[in-house]
């Protein structure tokens, strides 16, 4: 990043000229957008528990999910209306884009497709995700056994769309040097204070998401903050090391039932935890998105905020196994709402310093679910730790 912003700067006449190289990784990144999401979608819908095994419990796991998630995405969308990130920063666009001017009732319907391979070949996220969604429950319905070629081969393609979206990011170094080079050679200093102010943005909002949303979640279900804090300690540094929520899985596990929640709780919950309960990722995702939409003065009405953020809220879903899965969601995003995919390539060459406290959030969040659904179940231990209570 630091090699492409002072190039930028020295020489501006070149580095407008290495935007091809990041137009080539963009073309990358939205290549892997369709496979990605049926593999996804299709695979964590159709292997899902059955509703009579999920019973009262995954419901008001998954309620309690959609209602903190939702607030993230609101918190994210917040963060860059009020600090304004964008302004001053010139995003290389190929084109000039206009923002959907469809009405509401016209874009929900334009979310259902007609072919499901014509949604795929022009990126369209929504239609994309529709199809999945009830091409999910269909194999769901009908069986695991007969379903099982299907979900098979669903799980394969996610593992594929890993190791291809690992090979794209190999020229994540150079798709990054070419988009802060393009990007300070037009904007000058006031592109390097506005990414400074989103970074600082983007930490405020995942620290407040964190005391007020994740510690009112706590202070609600009347567990100690202080005992909370000691054993959701060591999950959260892994995460905070390791950017991965996946690594700190075990520790989770683990300290969440030395806590005091019963174990069949923790092993219901962490695991829909990380499907469901991404509000770190949530809320980074309104952040780019908005900042993007902010960057190239486009003003986005009432109506298409709200389906941004409820298509953030979809595709958002299962993507804590993806390597920068984040970027290939805003990929299919933009495609949608009309939002220049060159913003990418710059979000990518600050994504590192945000990563760690927006996986920690993440992280933080599994931990919080359980001893929060523990109480709603009336089963949480506030007594000695570790004892289970039935």
């Amino acid at each position: 990043m630091s090699l492409g912003i002072a190039f930028g700067l020295l020489r501006p006449d070149l580095a407008q000229h290495t935007e091809v190289i990041s137009n080539i990784f963009l073309r990358l990144i939205k290549s892997i957008i369709a496979p990605v999401l049926f593999g996804i979608l299709v695979s964590s819908i159709a292997s899902s528990p059955s509703l009579d095994e999920l019973g009262r419990l995954g419901w008001k796991a998954v309620l309690y999910f959609e209602s903190v998630t939702s607030i993230a995405l609101v918190i994210g969308w917040a963060a860059i209306a009020i600090f304004r990130p964008g302004d001053g920063v010139h995003i290389a666009t190929q084109q000039a884009q206009a923002p959907p001017t469809l009405a509401f009732a016209k874009v929900i319907e334009a979310s259902f497709p007609t072919s499901i391979f014509d949604a795929m070949a022009r990126g369209d996220v929504l239609q994309i995700v529709v199809f999945c969604m009830l091409f999910g429950v269909a194999c769901h319905a009908i069986g695991p056994k007969r379903a099982a070629p299907v979900v098979a081969f669903a799980e394969a393609i996610t593992q594929i769309a890993f190791r291809y979206t690992r090979y794209i990011m190999y020229l994540a170094p150079l798709g990054v040097f070419a988009a802060m080079s393009v990007t300070v050679a037009r904007s000058g200093w006031a592109s390097l204070k506005g990414l400074a102010v989103f970074i600082a943005a983007a930490w405020a909002a995942q620290i407040v998401y964190m005391i007020v949303v994740q510690g009112g979640s706590l202070l609600a279900a009347r567990v100690s903050i202080r005992g909370f804090a000691r054993f959701a300690k060591e999950p959260f540094l892994v995460a905070f090391a390791t950017t991965s929520s996946a690594a700190a899985l075990p520790q989770t596990l683990e300290n969440m039932e030395r806590f005091g929640v019963p174990k069949r709780i923790v092993a219901v919950v962490t695991p829909m935890s990380l499907t469901f309960n991404m509000s770190g990722s949530c809320i980074h995702l309104a952040m780019c998105a908005f900042f993007v939409a902010q960057a190239t003065g486009m003003v986005l009405s009432a109506s298409t905020t709200i389906l941004i953020l409820l298509t953030l809220k979809l595709t958002s879903k299962g993507v804590a196994g993806i390597p920068r899965a984040n970027f290939v969601i805003l990929s299919g995003l933009f495609a949608t709402f009309g939002l220049p995919a060159e913003g990418l390539t710059v979000l990518l060459g600050i994504d590192a310093i945000i990563d760690m406290i927006r996986t920690s959030v993440n992280v933080m969040g599994h931990c919080v679910a359980s001893p929060v659904i523990a109480h709603w179940d009336g089963r949480y231990n506030r007594g000695i730790h570790g004892q289970e209570i039935e």
